[in-house]
């Protein structure tokens, strides 16, 4: 458990925005419930199984979500800085997490716990906004998972492959190639094989623009 700074709070508070618009008043009493997670690579944030006890803001450092089915990891998602992580259904509803939030790389978190949140929610001053709050975050995840659906129902790999690289072409290299290929739904062989045509295509691409 590392120090909570001014910093990392500044860069909550400004993620925050989208979210909910804290009076210094309001941000002073939410921001005593606030704590620093620090977790190295390969460590769980939440294993299945257990109750998820929080909601986390990525300072820095990235996630993998999955669950296992027979036996073999089955990646559903990638969290990566400025971004919040949490086994949401879990966190609300007080049941066991059905999957598991992997740190990639070492991590920095600021973290909101459970306890926090519900004492937050009766404090006469925070209540509204934390139901606010509440909200927001649940909105949030639940368009990151219809995303997540609509590209399995509706798109080739290829195509979820290119719009990942449209959307977070950084982010990507950061992930090793098996996991992404397990997201995509494919083999590692059959990812290397996409990204090799693409690479192909680009080239004529460019021999074709400079003839």
């Amino acid at each position: 458990m590392g120090e909570l700074t001014d910093h990392h709070l500044a860069i909550f508070r400004q993620n925050l925005e989208p979210f909910v618009s804290f009076t210094e008043q309001e941000w002073t009493i939410f921001a005593e419930h606030l704590y620093l997670r620090q977790l190295k690579k390969r460590d769980l944030f939440i294993a299945s199984g257990q109750v998820c006890d929080e909601i986390a803001f990525i300072v820095s450092g990235s996630f993998r979500l999955y669950f296992i089915k027979e036996g073999t990891e089955i990646s559903n998602y990638f969290c990566f800085e400025q971004e919040l992580i949490s086994s949401y259904v879990s966190f609300l509803r007080r049941e066991p997490s059905p999957i598991n939030i992997e740190a990639m790389e070492d991590a920095v978190l600021v973290c909101l716990s459970h306890t926090s949140q519900q004492q937050l929610l009766h404090h006469p001053a925070m209540a509204f906004k934390m139901e606010q709050f509440g909200r927001k975050v649940a909105e949030y995840l639940i368009c990151c998972y219809e995303d997540r659906i609509f590209s399995f129902v509706t798109q080739t790999p290829e195509e979820r492959y290119r719009q990942l690289l449209q959307k977070q072409p950084l982010f990507l290299q950061r992930v090793p190639q098996h996991y992404l290929a397990n997201y995509l739904g494919i083999t590692p062989v059959s990812l290397s094989r996409i990204r090799k045509r693409m690479q192909t295509a680009a080239i004529s691409k460019k021999r074709v623009a400079l003839l």
